[in-house]
């Protein structure tokens, strides 16, 4: 069965913010919930402010889930995931970015900073919105994992049936809503709609490819684009608006059973992204728009050359002149979509890894001084608060530390990073503060299943000795450290919960291909499960 949302969603942005004169150039950003809907949002603030209590959570992206579809998506079984979340006394299912994927499938490679994932709208909702056939033909794809180059033209076919449908009358309730989303989102869904209309109409080039006037958004090349692809334009705003009906109805439903939802914003954004191509003055590029230096890593605990990202550089500089107006949008956007962010790559804004664009790894980069408190200071002027988890991983010093304390926002420990590879005594249960999230492991680690079977003897001898334990167990073994220590958050991958090997890993860092495929099947989540994680979880006070 389809739940129905129990309130009408409002596309307005978030409430969290109190703006003082605006967001400078920014001033068509919608800024504040309607009267109809505060009493939802003071439930809202109610619970990012509790997030930080003892509780715990788990950890799925939604392309995760099952279903027939081929990937999953925001209909019926995301649903009945909150429900068994619920079930088992977990308050927060944490999720990767949202947004519209690009190279290599990546939800942190992105078309856009603001909007969301078309191929996560549900075939099943549409059906029941009048826009699909019910006899649709799907094809078998796999259950266990995701088949990107056969899922993504299914998706797009689907998607446009959807518009032909409404453009057809069908869908009629919807009408006055789309036209408010267009509206109220304007300020970013019309760049980001003529953007993907254009890269349709480049063969799906990156806009650097594309010619000059139309890359350096001349006014008349973009009026006439405008006119010509006029209805492609309005059916990427379509798939946006459907988006984001689907994800708030479901963030309400998570919501009203006691659920907040973790959400995830990269630090950077992808060179082939509607917000390189129109707010080029905010990033590190030349006089064409290429970008003169690119982000990532020095070698680390997941790569002995560094990760070399290739995600264009802030220009900080401009963007502090403008009082950070594209990231307080940004960060409006994303709190209106999520109850709590985890910002990737927190050590960036203290200081970052400037690599020149043209080289093929991360090793001959240099540290750059990235905005500090000034940036964090800024946000706090407009924003009534800050509900974010810094994702301080990597090379850490003492000035990053500073930063997260001087914020206050709740770091991150990983338990696979306390025996493996060495031991880094910071990420020991022992040496937590209470004012931090601890993890199992990640998106970015292997499963804790697989990564046990590659640990060395003196790894595992050391890990036996820890917890007293056999590692007979040793997903849960870890899930059951996490959820007895002091962390106020403990979050545990759903491939932990499953005991799953490394055939299940989310995504290996530099690996080329095979990333970000992983589902699980419906009756993998059974009942012992739940009771078990509803056990353990009661049993630590985080219930």
């Amino acid at each position: 069965m389809i739940h129905e949302s129990p309130v009408s969603v409002s596309y307005v942005g978030s409430s969290r913010i109190a703006p003082a004169g605006g967001f400078k150039s920014f001033t068509t950003c919608p800024l504040k919930r309607d009267e109809k809907n505060k009493q939802t949002y003071k439930e809202g603030e109610k619970m990012t402010q509790n997030l930080m209590k003892r509780s715990s959570g788990i950890l799925m992206h939604p392309t995760s889930l099952p279903g027939k579809y081929g990937m999953g998506d925001l209909g019926p079984q995301a649903y009945k995931w909150i429900d068994r979340l619920a079930e088992a006394k977990q308050k927060h299912w944490q999720i990767l970015p949202l947004g519209p994927t690009g190279y290599g499938d990546s939800p942190y490679q992105c078309f856009s900073a603001f909007a969301g994932n078309p191929y996560l709208i549900s075939p099943e909702l549409l059906i029941e919105y009048g826009l699909l056939r019910k006899d649709i033909e799907v094809p078998a794809f796999p259950k266990e994992k995701v088949d990107f180059g056969r899922v993504i033209p299914f998706k797009v076919k689907i998607l446009k049936m959807a518009w032909g449908a409404f453009k057809a009358g069908k869908g009629a309730p919807l009408k006055g809503a789309f036209e408010e989303f267009c509206k109220k989102e304007a300020y970013w869904l019309d760049d980001y709609a003529l953007f993907m209309a254009l890269k349709e109409a480049n063969g799906g080039a990156s806009w650097l490819d594309w010619n000059h006037d139309l890359r350096h958004r001349e006014t008349t090349a973009m009026q006439k684009a405008e006119v010509e692809l006029a209805d492609e334009i309005n059916s990427n705003k379509f798939s946006q608006f459907l988006f984001f009906k689907q994800w708030m109805e479901l963030k309400q439903y998570a919501n009203n059973r006691d659920i907040t939802i973790i959400g995830d914003i990269p630090i950077f954004i992808s060179s082939d992204s509607s917000d390189l191509w129109s707010y080029p003055e905010g990033f590190l590029v030349d006089e064409d728009r290429r970008p003169t230096h690119i982000a990532g890593v020095p070698p680390d605990y997941f790569s002995a050359t560094g990760q070399l990202w290739g995600n264009p550089l802030y220009n900080w500089e401009a963007q502090k002149k403008d009082d950070y107006a594209w990231w307080k949008k940004r960060l409006t956007a994303t709190l209106e979509l999520v109850d709590y962010v985890r910002i990737d790559h927190f050590r960036g804004f203290e200081a970052y890894w400037k690599i020149p664009a043209g080289n093929t790894t991360a090793e001959n980069g240099i540290w750059e001084k990235g905005p500090y408190n000034d940036f964090f200071d800024s946000l706090k002027k407009d924003f009534e608060e800050l509900p974010i988890i810094a994702e301080d991983l990597g090379v850490i010093t003492a000035e990053v530390d500073a930063l997260r304390e001087h914020c206050g926002f709740p770091g991150m420990k990983v338990l696979q990073f306390a025996f493996g590879g060495g031991v880094e005594s910071r990420f020991l249960p022992h040496n937590y503060e209470k004012n931090c999230v601890v993890y199992t492991g990640t998106h970015d680690n292997d499963t804790t299943k697989g990564f046990y079977a590659k640990a060395t003897d003196f790894e595992k001898d050391f890990m036996r000795k820890y917890m007293g334990i056999s590692g007979q167990d040793i997903s849960w073994d870890l899930i059951r450290l996490a959820s007895m220590s002091v962390a106020d958050l403990s979050v545990y991958p759903l491939q932990d919960i499953l005991s799953l090997g490394s055939e299940t890993r989310m995504n290996l860092p530099g690996a080329l291909g095979g990333n970000w495929e992983w589902r699980f099947t419906e009756n993998q989540i059974d009942d012992f499960t739940i009771v078990r994680l509803r056990d353990l979880t009661e049993m630590y006070g985080r219930g």
